[in-house]
This record gives C-alpha cells, sequence and structure tokens, in this order.
C-alpha cells in the first residue's frame, strides 16, 4: 500500500508464510491419520467428500468471513494463514497427497505403519512447499503486474470475485479424488 517495491516483495513473503502455515495445518494431521495403514483408503474416501463438501458449501454461502475483515494489514502473514484456512486452500492438498502416499496392500501391518512414518512426513513437506511456491509465483506476477503496470487503483476499480471458481475446483478435486479412491 506505500507503493515501493521492497513492500511488494515483504508483502508476498508474508502471504506465503500464512500459506505455509495452513498446508502445514491441514497436511500433518492427516499425515499422522496415515499412521493407520489399514484405513488409508477410508480416509482418503473421507477427505476426498470433505473437499466436496466444502466446495459445495463455498457455493451456496458467498459470505466472506467477517474475522478476516479485522486482522490489520500490518499482520499480512496472519491474514494469509487465516483466508487459505477458511477457503479450504490446505484441505484441497490432502486427497491427493493421501493418494501419493498409497502403501502397497500387500505390506503386512507393521511394516506399512514404518514406511509410513518415515516418508509420509517428508511427502507433506513437499506438497506443502510445492503448493505454496506455485501460489508464490503466481500470486507475485500477478501483484508485480498491477503494482508495475496498471497501479493499485487498478484493483479498485475492477475487482473481480473467484470464489466461484475455487468452490468448483474444490468439488472437482474432489471429485476425482474421491473417484481415484474407490
Amino acid at each position: 500500500m506505500d507503493r515501493t517495491p521492497r513492500s511488494l516483495i515483504k508483502a508476498v513473503g508474508a502471504l506465503a508464510a500464512g500459506h505455509l502455515l495452513a498446508m502445514g495445518a491441514i497436511l500433518f494431521p492427516f499425515t499422522a491419520l496415515m499412521f493407520v495403514a489399514q484405513w488409508q483408503r477410508e480416509i482418503q474416501i473421507t477427505a476426498a467428500c470433505l473437499v466436496i463438501g466444502l466446495g459445495v458449501w463455498l457455493v451456496f454461502n458467498r459470505r466472506h468471513p467477517r474475522f478476516l475483515a479485522r486482522v490489520p494489514p500490518s499482520r499480512l502473514a496472519l491474514w494469509s494463514f487465516l483466508a487459505a484456512m477458511a477457503h479450504g486452500a490446505g484441505l484441497m492438498l490432502v486427497p491427493i497427497y493421501l493418494g501419493i502416499c498409497q502403501t502397497v496392500d500387500t505390506d503386512a501391518g507393521h511394516a506399512a505403519a514404518q514406511a509410513l512414518m518415515s516418508a509420509n512426513a517428508g511427502i507433506a513437506v513437499g506438497v506443502a512447499l510445492i503448493h505454496t511456491l506455485a501460489m508464490t509465483l503466481s500470486g507475485g506476477l500477478i501483484a508485480f503486474g498491477v503494482y508495475r503496470w496498471f497501479g493499485l487503483k487498478f484493483l479498485s476499480r475492477s475487482w473481480f470475485n473467484l470464489d466461484l471458481v475455487w468452490a468448483t475446483s474444490l468439488i472437482l478435486v474432489g471429485a476425482i479424488s474421491l473417484l481415484v479412491a474407490v
């Protein structure tokens, strides 16, 4: 908002940090659930249904959470974390993450649990980092373009809402994940 390139870089970094924390807050509890290897398919189906349910809820509930408007601009990383949680950004990755971490059906229970304990936390970190990097690069490039060529007034004059697109993408990812799991 103070129209300096340095502030833009700091803002994008704060948004990335908050988004990454939201990914971790969602992915790591599901990583812990993966230790229960014999229920992996059921956990993946439940996660896909949660993603679909959140997408359907967002289609019909278009109001933004009021608490997001009360977070001061000086706490941009906190706002990014809360916005990512409210929009289900981390939840969208769970069915994909669980699909990546599938165990072999012929493994014995203890061997599967050992493999999950050693590998899945690293995969969860990788998924969260890659997603955050992609979000940061694409959002940062758009923010730089608006800052450099269009100006900040462009945002107030031409704002458009992508909530329906986001809700539809949640439903689509959940449906694909559900089909793969079933």
